[in-house]
């Protein structure tokens, strides 16, 4: 079944009817498409609302304001189907990937992510892409027929190229990690080629969603302030001078709420005409074509693409590595890695549940342990570590 509005979509669009079907065949629902489906499993998944309680960049328990995990997710989501519509592409389609793509995240963002892949070195690792993959095909349970959640093929197909082919050639393969292989053997997912162009717009709504609220977060943590923005980064300095110009007496809250907004439309702009340039030079006739070219179709500009760069080196040094965030981390760091270490030597002090695994099994008792850590909140990390280490509060 295809939308209703199927008719004014691209012809290079993904099309429900063309679909490539899922792993686990199921009869077709009556009134959604598959990529319907698909967006609603991801919402209705344990790991979509955990995603409430992980950090983006400010551990949760630090204000109500703040980006999440989830939060995060759902304006990506919002961007991407924003930018599938000015392209012609299938909404839901862009939507589902948009909403599956963090589904892997640990605790702690990404510094719970370097810890798990610290303590994992010996036993293949840590990604939270690749976690993602194990979230959606194994770890979520909760159909009769099937581990995971069974998406389609071109929703898992851009869940897993999130980050463009994941080799380059086929000989590479054999390099890949385990989970990788295990969710491309049967059900091969052209690990060579480019996603669609709906799976590239959700990923890159994924830059424009961080790089703007991260910004906004930032300000409104005080962790730098808009003359601090405005010196280092003049272009994004001069929307907020515009703003306040147009704006003299709003307060300084509708300030930055004004400049975000124009900051964003500014960057899907640009990802638009961007990107509706290069489709008409490489004149795609199908989606499969679209996965054949030896490039994104998606991108910005050279000129975006370099004011980006200006954005992120001042994120990096002024908020990703502030004094206050650091403190965080390290906690994070001594939480996740003692957590780790109390439950690989004392693998009976897991909860009921998660001691259906061979003790004796080193590997595969890592790995359960790192999807057990990896599906925690921020705070259900913490309040663990305590019941763990905290002699106050013993039994």
């Amino acid at each position: 079944m295809d939308n209703a509005t199927s008719s004014n979509l691209a012809k290079y669009a993904s099309l429900p009817s063309q679909s490539r079907g899922r792993r686990y065949a199921e009869p077709e629902s009556l009134t959604r498409t598959p990529f319907e489906r698909d967006r609603d499993r991801v919402i209705h998944s344990s790991s979509f609302r955990r995603l409430k309680g992980k950090t983006q960049v400010f551990v949760s328990h630090e204000g109500d304001h703040y980006r999440t995990r989830l939060t995060h997710s759902l304006e990506v989501a919002q961007i991407a189907r924003s930018v599938a519509r000015r392209l012609g592409l299938n909404e839901d389609l862009s939507e589902a990937c948009a909403l599956s793509h963090d589904l892997g995240h640990p605790p702690f963002g990404h510094t719970g992510e370097d810890v798990l892949q610290e303590k994992m070195k010996a036993y293949g690792g840590f990604d939270h892409n690749a976690q993602t993959i194990r979230v959606v095909t194994k770890i979520e349970q909760i159909y009769p027929n099937f581990d995971g959640i069974n998406l389609s093929w071109e929703t898992l197909e851009g869940t897993v190229k999130h980050n463009g082919p994941l080799i380059k050639n086929a000989q590479e393969y054999k390099n890949l990690a385990p989970v990788w292989r295990s969710i491309n053997d049967g059900f091969d997912l052209m690990l060579t080629s480019w996603a669609s162009v709906e799976a590239q717009v959700a990923a890159v709504a994924d830059d424009i969603a961080y790089n703007n609220h991260d910004l906004d977060d930032g300000l409104h943590a005080g962790i730098f302030t808009i003359d601090d923005v405005a010196s280092e980064v003049p272009w994004v300095g001069e929307v907020f001078e515009q703003v306040a110009k147009t704006y003299p007496k709003i307060s300084a809250t509708r300030i930055r709420g004004e400049a975000i907004r124009r900051l964003i439309g500014a960057w899907v702009n640009d990802l638009v005409t961007t990107s509706q340039a290069r489709l008409a030079h490489h004149k795609p006739e199908c989606a499969d074509d679209v996965r054949n070219l030896d490039d994104a179709v998606v991108a910005f500009s050279d000129d975006m693409l370099a004011k980006a760069g200006t954005l992120r080196k001042f994120l990096y040094a002024k908020m990703y590595r502030h004094w206050k965030v650091n403190r965080a981390r390290s906690q994070a760091r001594r939480i996740l890695a003692e957590l780790f270490d109390v439950f690989t030597n004392e693998p009976d002090t897991l909860p009921p549940l998660w001691q259906n695994v061979d003790f004796t099994d080193t590997e595969r008792l890592h790995r359960h342990i790192c999807d057990y850590i990896a599906g925690m909140t921020d705070d259900f990390a913490i309040d663990e570590h305590r019941r763990l280490f905290n002699l106050d509060r013993f039994l």
